[in-house]
């Protein structure tokens, strides 16, 4: 059986990409992460157009998202307040960041600059994560106590000091807005929801729960994908209604399957699987970099989608 796709002038199998959108959007309800540095290869592996891929995808991690912070607000681990500061943070880094791609588009240099970003990213923050995360896993198992103490050092004594309750955490504004810019940025420059950036972020900068960490970063990403979508739709006609529907129907199963699976894991375990799904991504573009393979066209999602 197959379906035509009229903007990507193909037919394919639907089963196939409801299938692929599911197993992502298991992983944003698992992890918090959008899943764009992952269902962008998938499609271009299955032959979709990377203009139609970048443009499309940010559809079905837009609606894994909403349907993943949902199940988690059900269940009280979304952080509301502190979302809305990484989304004010998140909407101003990505405006520069924007214009910083056109810029390295401009000098012909953006293909190897989100090479080099993903792998030193991707390789620091994958390699912390799995590093402390199996430290708290054996100690764990040795009957010691995992210490929760959360480490602010000067950004403890920041001005704006406010209270997030659901998050359990008293610091300034500046931090999850500053957060939220960086993280924009880096989503625009590498064309991602940004969800496996934020993740990390919010909880070695930030100091927040894993578990309130999923629902909030999935609540943040909700934005930033449908600003993303929207731009794309309006400005670059390369978003595939058809296809976009089928990534829309399993991801929306997926994420909730994700929400379900999370809570069989404790948060060490959730963050040892998402580093090693990080540091896998790493090795990959590692690999292209080096031996000078594909470039890494998943990340073009921005300015144009002609770079690919």
């Amino acid at each position: 059986m197959s379906m035509y796709l009229p903007i990507a002038e193909m037919a394919t199998n639907p089963f196939v990409i409801v299938f692929f959108g599911a197993l992502v959007g298991a992983m944003s309800g698992m992890f918090g992460v959008g899943g764009g540095f992952l269902m962008a290869p998938i499609l271009f592996f299955l032959g979709i157009p990377p203009s139609v891929a970048v443009s499309t995808e940010a559809t079905q991690i837009c609606a894994a998202s909403v349907s993943g912070s949902l199940a988690h607000f059900r269940r009280g681990n979304l952080d509301i307040k502190m979302g809305l500061l990484l989304i004010a943070g998140g909407l101003l880094g990505s405006t520069v960041g924007v214009f910083v791609f056109r810029w390295l588009v401009a000098l012909g240099s953006v293909d190897l600059v989100i090479q080099i970003f993903y792998v030193l990213f991707l390789g620091g923050v994958g390699g912390m994560m799995l590093v402390e995360s199996l430290q708290a896993i054996l100690r764990r198992r040795a009957g010691k106590a995992v210490s929760l103490r959360r480490r602010h050092g000067f950004m403890h004594g920041l001005p704006f000091r406010t209270k997030f309750p659901r998050s359990k955490l008293y610091i300034s504004a500046l931090l999850p807005i500053t957060v939220g810019v960086g993280v924009g940025f880096l989503s625009a420059i590498m064309g991602v929801g940004g969800g496996f950036i934020m993740v990390p972020a919010m909880i070695y900068l930030l100091g927040m729960p894993t578990l309130v960490v999923v629902g909030t970063s999935l609540f943040t990403i909700i934005f930033v994908t449908a600003n993303n979508t929207l731009q794309h739709a309006w400005f670059n006609g390369t978003v595939d209604l058809v296809l976009a529907g089928l990534l829309l129907l399993g991801g929306v199963i997926g994420a909730q399957i994700g929400v379900r699976l999370s809570g069989r894991f404790n948060a060490e375990q959730l963050r040892v699987l998402l580093a090693l799904i990080v540091l896998a991504v790493c090795i990959k573009i590692l690999m292209d970099l080096l031996v000078g393979g594909p470039t890494v066209q998943f990340s073009f999602g921005h300015g144009g989608s002609g770079h690919g």
